[in-house]
């Protein structure tokens, strides 16, 4: 689960770049944000602290 969050942010955040370049700024900023929440945040989130095997 971990790597498909991690794949999805990437796509994020180079369409976030891609679109800053072509001049939709606040997309852009928008698309790379989502894409570090879903990244970090999204695996922290659905890993969890205290899982115990």
């Amino acid at each position: 689960m971990g790597t498909l969050l991690w794949i999805v942010a990437a796509i994020l955040v180079i369409a976030g770049i891609v679109t800053l370049l072509q001049g939709g700024i606040v997309l852009g900023i928008v698309l790379i944000v989502l894409g570090l929440l879903v990244g970090p945040g999204g695996v922290s989130i659905f890993n969890g602290r205290g899982h115990t095997v």
